[in-house]
Formats: C-alpha cells, structure tokens, sequence
C-alpha cells in the first residue's frame, strides 16, 4: 500500500506540480536546507583543517630554513649580476617557508645568514658557491681557493669593459695570427704573473666601486698590477677571430685582464666573448651547481649533506651554542667582506 501510494505522488510530481503539498514542499526545502550546511560545515571544517595543516608545515620548513649550515653552489646564468642571484635564492627559500611571518616576529631573533664566495660578471655563468648560515664563515676561504674558466675571446676588437658588454674602444687586424702564435705566448701568462685589474670591476676608489665611477662619467685610474697566480693555461680551440681557453688560477685573478694581454702580446686586442665559471674549490658546474628549480629548502639541505664531505675537514663546521631568546622581527642583513687583495669577488651575506 505504502509503494503504491508512493508511486501515485511520484507520478503526481511529474505530471501537475500543483498537486504538492505546501508542506512536502517546505520539508523538501528544510532538507536542502540542512544538507548544504552540513557541506558547507565540513567544507570549513576542511578548509580549518587545511590551514591549520598548512601553518605547521610552513612552521616546521621556516624551522629547516634557519638551521641550514654550510656551503654549496648554484648554478648562475648570463644576465644577472651575483649579488642580483643571490637575492632571487634568498627570496625564493623565504617564500617557500613562509617568512617573514607572524608568528615568527614572537620568537627569538631569527637572521637568515646567506652569502656568495666568489663574484661572477653579469656577463658570465656558471658556478657560483653560496655559504648559508654558519657557512658564510667559510666563504673567504672560497676567494683564495682555485677557480677553472672556459672563456672564449676575441681578436681585433677591444672595449672598455674588457668583454662584449662594452664599448669597442680599439679595431686591429688579426688575420696573420695563427694558433701556434697564441700557443706560443701562453707560458707568459702561467705561474705567478702580474697582472692590471680592469677599471670596470668591484675594486674600490673611496669607498665606492671602480665601475660605478666609471658608468658616472669619472675619470678613473688604473690600479697598479698586483701578483696573481695561474695554474694551468692552455688552448683548446682557434677558429679566427675566436679562441678558447681553458684557464685554472687562483684568487684575485681577472680573466679579462688575461684576454685583454693576449690580445695586446700578438700585436692586436682581444675581448672576452663568453665566460663560464667551470669549477670553484672542489665544486664544479657539472656535478654540485643546483640549477634555479632545484633551489628549495629540501633540495639544498641534500646538497649540503652532498657538499660537506668535498670540504678540507679543517673547514668543517662547528656545532654553535644555541642562542639565547629575545624577540625580535626575523631580519635580514647585508654585510660586506672584502678580500685583502681587493678582488672582484666579494662576499654579501643577506
């Protein structure tokens, strides 16, 4: 009987909406009623749920940040400068920890401590070692440790920036010049030499960098040549107006200066066309340079991991007294180490 009279009102349903009952159609409504606040409900408690999830686990990456330790690489493109890259990676862990935040600024005094051993021109790419927390400490030794280059120059054409950035300042003929004549200077440039830094560089006239003066119009002096080391020189190619070297040196040492000299030693100029940096200390281009999608807290917390056993032990990082609690907002900081031999390479610590 029940199924029946069921059907009967199912049938009504579909055949005149007038027939229903004001009170079927105010329980229909109390029922879709109570079971969208039902989803709403679970939607915010999910949603609670999700954010509540979201803060712990930005908490605890903001936590993994702040304990980093030690020294690693990345890998630098052609465009920016280091210190420019150097504040991309810096933005790009803080985002993804979610700092600076609120519930950081109640805790003790948090500084993210991250900083580069060894410039690169905004021209050039490759490997470019970072220190990170107590790391930074070791980013000194970086500056005088060996570097190795592949630079590719280029006869006839000189500039004021010594690269393919500049102004072409000088035009002299090449075409006598063969690969035995540049093969032949090479012993020249090898061992410890002295060497004239480029006026467009990091060096400092007071208190301010050669090359800023230089875009201003300013008349600059040289610097007097300095003692520089190389330890391995050689030619890997030579196809006119072009040539390639592969170059091993020591801190301090410029690898436009060393164009630049070849090019004056054969009796024409020279400029650097391409620079990469293909190793510094024991990390290398190849193998240790995190390339920009491998810059998050867990990728360069493995690389650390990786990168420790490649460091003398006497670099190797002490374990610090924790500090002591006191409130303050999570800073970050910019602070400056030259090298004493004044090298374009210098260390900012953010």
């Amino acid at each position: 009987m029940a199924a029946a009279e069921a059907a009967e009102v199912s049938s009504s349903l579909k055949t005149d909406p007038v027939l229903v009952p004001d009170t079927a159609k105010t329980a229909a409504a109390a029922t879709a009623a109570n079971a969208s606040a039902t989803a709403a409900a679970a939607g915010v408690a999910a949603a609670a749920r999700s954010g509540s999830e979201a803060r712990v686990s930005k908490a605890a990456l903001a936590t993994k940040l702040l304990s980093l330790s030690g020294v690693f690489a990345v890998h630098k493109p052609k465009g920016p400068t280091s210190a420019e890259l150097l504040n991309r990676l810096k933005e790009k862990l803080l985002a993804e920890a979610g700092m600076p935040s609120p519930e950081w600024t109640k805790r003790k005094k948090q500084t993210l401590k991250i900083g580069h051993g060894g410039t690169l021109d905004s021209a050039a790419r490759g490997v470019l070692v970072v220190g990170i927390g107590r790391g930074t400490k070791m980013l000194t030794s970086m500056l005088s440790g060996s570097k190795r280059y592949i630079a590719i120059g280029e006869l006839g054409k000189a500039t004021d920036t010594l690269d393919s950035t500049g102004k072409v300042t000088e035009e002299k003929p090449y075409d006598k010049i063969t690969q035995e004549d540049i093969e032949g200077i090479l012993q020249k440039f090898t061992g410890n030499i002295m060497q004239v830094p480029p006026l467009y560089s990091a060096l400092k006239k007071d208190g301010q960098r050669l090359s800023t003066l230089m875009k201003r119009g300013e008349v600059v002096e040289a610097k007097p040549a300095r003692p520089v080391t190389v330890y391995n020189l050689s030619l890997q190619k030579f196809q006119p107006p072009f040539f390639t070297l592969d170059v091993e040196c020591g801190g301090g040492f410029y690898i436009r200066s060393l164009v630049s000299d070849i090019g004056k030693e054969l009796s024409s100029c020279a400029n650097v066309l391409e620079l990469t940096r293909t190793k510094q200390g024991p990390f290398t281009l190849e193998e240790h340079a995190l390339p920009e999608d491998k810059w998050t807290i867990d990728d360069i917390a493995q690389s650390l991991e990786h990168c420790s056993s490649l460091l003398p032990a006497e670099l190797a990082l002490k374990k610090s007294k924790p500090e002591e609690p006191n409130e303050h907002v999570l800073s970050c900081e910019y602070i400056t180490l030259n090298e004493t031999k004044g090298e374009d390479d210098v260390i900012k610590t953010v």
